[in-house]
């Protein structure tokens, strides 16, 4: 049949119904079923070939990772969820994307402890210890070679009204004044990590500090370190609520005890 036969029978076959009377019209019908829930497919990591994996850098408190995603919810409640790798893991941009770096499963004495910030099927959005502040990546979770826990117990500092709160769930273990960045080297906000505990083998000013996945904004060196952000003791109460600090936040000794006993990975969250 050509198209303007076709044309010709449909306006015949319309002619003939109205002629008859008037068309029916449809009575209420069910809606349709609903569509069943499709869960997302995981998506596989693109292989890294060991040459490649060899030339990428190790995410650690000394690293740079200029290509790292930030944090997409930099104040945003942590669920407490940490992972550890128990050898060096790729760390990759996006579920699926280009790798980034290599976590490695130990730093600054003791294991790497991240806190998951974003879950998707096969996929964790972790925190990084490296510059810049902020600095995420993404763990394939299959495999085998990680492990997970959970930490109950969160840090929160306010640098305006600096203080210092430990939290155990919705329980508050205990509150100080402490003393954070000068103006020229304000302490970094934003939610991070309890990375490691490093106890000096001369202690000075104090005997332990509890280094931070955070990095000083102003300095890029100190004490020839890389000016990772800590929280650790101080001989002088004189110091606590004011803001003095290079961007470390020096405790009082009773908040020392109590931080000394919280796990890598604990989440700290500093806000302004």
């Amino acid at each position: 049949m050509t198209a303007v036969a076709a044309v010709i029978a449909v306006a015949a076959l319309l002619t003939s119904c109205t002629a008859e009377g008037p068309v029916p019209t449809a009575g209420p019908t069910a809606p349709p079923p609903p569509s069943p829930a499709v869960t997302p497919r995981p998506i596989d990591p693109v292989p890294v070939p060991a040459a490649r994996r060899a030339r990428l850098p190790v995410a650690t408190t000394y690293a740079t990772l200029r290509r790292a995603p930030r944090d997409p919810d930099p104040f945003g409640p942590m669920s407490g969820l940490v992972v550890h790798p128990t050898a060096d893991r790729v760390v990759y941009v996006r579920p699926g994307g280009p790798p980034l770096a290599v976590l490695p499963p130990a730093q600054l004495e003791g294991p790497t402890w991240v806190p998951v910030v974003e879950r998707r099927p096969g996929w964790e959005r972790v925190l990084l210890p490296s510059r810049p502040n902020r600095s995420t990546g993404w763990i394939h979770t299959g495999g085998g070679g990680l492990r997970s826990a959970r930490r109950t117990r969160r840090v929160e500092i306010g640098l305006a009204a600096r203080r210092l709160a430990v939290f155990d769930g919705d329980r508050r273990l205990g509150s100080w004044r402490v003393a954070v960045g000068a103006p020229g080297t304000p302490t970094p906000r934003g939610r991070t990590f309890l990375l490691a505990s490093v106890s000096p083998a001369r202690p000075t000013y104090t005997p332990r500090f509890l280094a931070l996945g955070a990095h000083s904004g102003t300095l890029r060196t100190f004490a020839g370190g890389p000016a990772t952000v800590a929280l650790h003791g101080w001989p002088d109460e004189g110091v606590f609520g004011r803001a003095v600090s290079y961007g470390c936040v020096r405790v009082p000794s009773a908040a020392l005890r109590v931080l000394s006993r919280l796990p890598p990975g604990s989440p700290v969250t500093i806000t302004g």
